[in-house]
């Protein structure tokens, strides 16, 4: 697996040794930093390759390719996040994939097991395309450094969980629970993991760090008991999952249901 992390890292330290650097020099000449700026410059053909960087960069770059292009799985079709309005076959994979992988950090820790799982639609990046899956398309899919929390909560918030999901209307990736909207555009016929929701239970609600902390407006997370922090790349979730399933599911059961 790629550990970008350790490369970000590095190039961190990289960025803090210049600038210290460029400080110390200033400070020993009768010059001094007043202003420190920088601009994006894009990378296009108008600039040449540099043999001697290129022949400095190629090992690096032949390992990452090497452990990105490693084949974990199969899928049989192509999946992707427009699949349904309600729902998407790569939305059930993805929420479906925190479930399963959460559950075995969080057993562990805690000996308690995710009930539902509620992501976002917009932080799919990319389809699943059918043929070999690899590390590179868990980077493609997922590219941002999100991580997997948990929240407990209970059932009158998961009821404003739901009713965001019908206010968006967007196929956010959902597990682990069902409904039904019917003509007043409420919902009923609310079961987790296959049972009636109770208002007064605690459910263990899982998702990413981004939307606990009130992203893409899921504000009703904050009325959360309690966070668990799994420490976990949403990334490296579905990397994870990839290399245990083999074969990738096509999920197209019916999890939202309108009248």
């Amino acid at each position: 697996m790629v550990n970008l992390k350790k490369y970000y890292g590095v190039l961190k330290l990289f960025v803090i040794f210049l600038t210290f650097f460029l400080i110390l020099s200033c400070a020993s000449s009768s010059y001094k930093v007043t202003k420190i700026e920088g601009k994006r410059i894009p990378v296009t053909k108008a600039y040449n390759t540099n043999p001697e960087i290129d022949n400095y960069i190629a090992p690096y770059r032949e390992n990452i390719d090497k452990d990105l292009n490693t084949v974990l799985a199969y899928c049989p079709e192509t999946l992707d996040k427009s699949t349904g309005k309600w729902q998407s076959t790569l939305g059930n994979l993805m929420a479906d994939a925190c479930v399963a992988r959460g559950n075995t950090i969080l057993y562990a820790r805690e000996k308690k097991k995710i009930d539902i799982c509620i992501l976002n639609h917009g932080g799919i990046r990319a389809a699943l395309p059918k043929g070999d899956v690899t590390p590179r398309t868990a980077f493609q899919i997922m590219p941002f450094e999100n991580s997997l929390v948990v929240i407990a909560m209970n059932g009158e918030t998961v009821m404003d969980m739901i009713r965001y999901f019908i206010k968006t209307q967007k196929a956010q990736p959902l597990s682990g629970l069902t409904f039904t909207i019917d003509k007043n555009n409420q919902p009923k016929d609310i079961k987790i993991q296959g049972n009636p929701i109770e208002i007064s239970k605690i459910y263990f609600v899982g998702t990413n760090d981004y939307l606990a902390n009130g992203g893409d407006d899921m504000t009703f997370f904050q009325k959360g008991i309690q966070t668990y922090d799994l420490n976990y790349k949403l990334r490296n979730v579905l990397i994870d999952y990839f290399k245990e399933i083999k074969t990738i599911p096509v999920l197209k059961e019916t999890r939202i249901t309108v009248e």
